[in-house]
């Protein structure tokens, strides 16, 4: 019953970005520098660090051992993993986050991190010889997830430990919430997430894991165009049309909240992480 509702769930992840006419495998092309400067800026690098202590806390290792990087982006994982002496493999379908990437580990050793720049979804892991590969997978806030047959794809390369995490709730968006009254005439309204299906199904099938929630904010300011872009994507994902009249009012309302041609988005949200244990299953700290 679990895995049918996950299937047939019509409001996704990866659903509303092809509603907004995104395509999940390029979804960060256009920001692809700033999320790269993002991930590793001081608070960037602090969120990685907690991340990977708590890894760590429940007795996972990285010294010498073999990480699948699901949708590693520029490496905001992979560069630590790889720091720590894990030999990691990089899976990354965005091509401008793939070159950033091949930047940020030109300093580690040649055969330490192999990029692979394919969508996971059309990897055979069979024919690439990665079932129980790798020690960790890990899969942090990645579309790639959104029924259980993508999970039992991810665990199935997975020899120890499996890493997921989603969003736990609606991700509250400054921007969104000033323009969306002016455009629907009512509050930004809170959707639930996955994050329910997968522990549902985690649970009934057996599996030992832990599991967190956070709470998790983040500040940035772009450009104003940049902005408009970003608030135009979340209205379509949402089901609201991304037309001229919408446009012109939210571009209205950025130019003049905002006049210095800079936008300061606040990104505030519940997150859930959670470790599968595939072999030591035994309780860590």
């Amino acid at each position: 019953m679990w895995e049918k509702a996950w299937k047939d769930r019509g409001d996704t992840l990866i659903t509303r970005m092809k509603k907004a006419g995104i395509e999940p495998a390029r979804a960060f092309d256009q920001k692809a520098k700033s999320f790269n400067e993002q991930s590793f800026d001081a608070e960037g690098r602090k969120r990685t660090a907690r991340i990977i202590g708590w890894l760590e806390g429940q007795g996972v290792r990285f010294e010498n051992v073999p990480v699948l990087d699901v949708g590693a982006a520029s490496g905001v994982f992979t560069v630590p993993f790889a720091e720590r002496g894990a030999r990691v493999t990089a899976v990354e379908s965005s091509l401008p986050l793939v070159e950033l990437l091949k930047e940020n580990i030109a300093g580690f050793p040649e055969d330490q991190v192999q990029i692979v720049p394919e969508p996971f979804e059309e990897i055979n892991v069979q024919a690439r010889r990665w079932s129980e590969a790798f020690d960790l997978v890990f899969v942090s806030m990645c579309p790639v997830l959104h029924d259980w047959e993508s999970v039992e794809k991810v665990l199935q390369c997975a020899r120890k430990f499996c890493y997921i995490s989603m969003p736990a709730g609606s991700t509250e968006h400054s921007l969104v919430n000033e323009i969306w009254p002016l455009i629907t005439g009512k509050p930004f309204g809170a959707t639930y997430t996955e994050l329910g299906y997968l522990l549902h199904l985690l649970y009934l099938k057996g599996y030992a894991y832990e599991s967190l929630i956070t709470r998790e904010t983040k500040t940035t300011e772009v450009p104003a165009e940049a902005a408009l872009q970003e608030i135009m994507n979340l209205l379509r994902s949402h089901g609201v049309p991304a037309d001229e009249q919408n446009r012109k009012t939210a571009a209205d309302y950025v130019e003049r909240a905002y006049p210095s041609g800079r936008v300061t988005v606040r990104q505030s949200g519940r997150y859930g992480k959670v470790l599968i244990r595939l072999q030591d299953q035994h309780m860590y700290g």
